[in-house]
């Protein structure tokens, strides 16, 4: 299925990508931009971003690492000030 109309990429490719980028390091960040790089493509007018993005996660199959939940939202178990955590 093309996922990206713009740049004629499709969901096989990405997540070829997807499965390239972690056998050459389980650990690396995966995000669009370094899909398109490694596809030797650009975004062009975003419209697939979000197609794009469910399936690299459907690809990746992994959960956020706990200190990185809910970042998203602003949220962090521990609140701080000037820095500090609270009560220091």
């Amino acid at each position: 299925m093309i996922l990206c109309s713009c740049t004629g990429i499709t969901d096989r490719e990405v997540r070829a990508a997807v499965a390239w980028m972690r056998a050459s390091d389980p650990d690396t960040v995966v995000t669009p931009g370094k899909v398109y790089r490694a596809l030797g493509r650009r975004p062009d007018c975003g419209g697939c971003i979000g197609l794009f993005v469910t399936t690299m996660r459907d690809e990746l199959k992994s959960t956020i690492p706990t200190e990185l939940r809910g970042l998203r939202n602003g949220r962090n178990e521990r609140k701080v000030h000037e820095g500090r955590p609270e009560g220091h």
